[in-house]
């Protein structure tokens, strides 16, 4: 079982849904991607705080064995997001943005952390993302993830990272806007000219998408009544598709990229099931693998030949 490193923001959310509200809930990109994940493989997260960060938040990483010696405290405050979510569960308008510490984030790798064989980097300034790969160790598998603020502000240190990534995550909307493209079939064949042999493109709850080599593959959201909060659903579904490669030590293999992808949908669904990280806190594997079995019992279709034997045992 390989160790993943995460790099990315820890941060203290405010969030309105049609369902109800949340206010300086634990959150930020490396937070849902480390909860996800580590139902999978061992995660060691590296971040920066302030000091109102509250105790019982960094407790509850540590005691989830998300490795926390690279969180580190710095003067000042916490980054906070806050945002709401109308009927549209894919769209947040974010209604505040308050960076804090996390505007001098400079991520310095420990030597544990630099040996990992997995790399998730997070949605952070694509140059600092750079700056993380220089400093490891030939890990074997590299993702990264981004959002429309870099696209539009640095497009092209994002092109030169991908180029030196293995799997790159977005959504529709983010892959579109950075391969100026109009839908994401094109926008994926684009992205992946530039490098990643897998790109993914999330379509939130229509499910997602993913481009290996020059097929194209495509996957349904499992299915919910009621989605309360969709923050952090983007990478909880990165937690789950990379916790699971790291849990096989297989990266580049058709068979299990679906299987990723559908341990991503399964941690996407349980993540929107409530708000903050609350529903993802305390899993375990039994109710992770139970839909995830299900999951692909829907998504299943019988071959003609399968059809045939089964009415023939039926009349037997």
């Amino acid at each position: 079982m390989n160790t993943i490193l995460v790099v990315g923001s820890v941060a203290l959310d405010t969030v309105k849904t049609p369902a109800g509200s949340i206010a300086d809930g634990l959150g930020g990109s490396a937070t849902y991607f480390s909860l996800a994940a580590r139902y999978f493989a061992p995660i060691q997260l590296v971040g920066v705080v302030g000091e109102d960060f509250p105790r019982e938040h960094r407790t509850l990483l540590t005691e989830r064995g998300i490795g926390c010696s690279g969180l580190k405290t710095a003067k000042g405050k916490t980054f906070r997001w806050s945002g709401r979510y109308g009927k549209d569960a894919n769209n947040a308008k974010t209604l505040a943005t308050h960076l804090n510490v996390f505007k001098e984030f400079r991520p310095k790798l420990e030597d544990a952390h630099r040996k990992a064989p997995v790399l998730f980097l997070a949605n952070i300034d694509p140059e600092l993302q750079s700056e993380v790969l220089a400093q490891m160790k030939s890990p074997a598998l590299v993702a990264c993830d981004t959002m429309n603020f870099w696209i539009d502000s640095k497009p092209e240190a994002l092109k030169e990272l991908l180029s030196k990534v293995d799997v790159f995550f977005a959504n529709e909307e983010e892959a579109e806007k950075l391969a100026h493209r109009p839908n994401p079939l094109q926008a994926a064949e684009v992205i992946s000219s530039w490098g990643p042999s897998v790109v993914v493109i999330k379509k939130g709850e229509h499910g997602a998408l993913m481009k290996v080599g020059s097929r194209f593959y495509i996957f349904p959201p499992f299915p919910l009544p009621e989605i309360k909060d969709p923050t952090g659903a983007g990478d909880t579904f990165a937690g789950g598709f990379l916790g699971y490669l790291a849990s096989c030590g297989v990266y580049d293999d058709v068979g299990h990229l679906k299987r990723a992808m559908a341990y991503g949908s399964v941690m996407a669904s349980f993540n929107v099931e409530d708000f903050s990280t609350r529903n993802i806190e305390n899993l375990d594997r039994d109710r992770i693998d139970e839909r995830f079995h299900d999951l692909l019992d829907r998504m299943s279709v019988p071959r003609t030949d399968e059809l045939l034997k089964s009415r023939r045992v039926v009349a037997a």
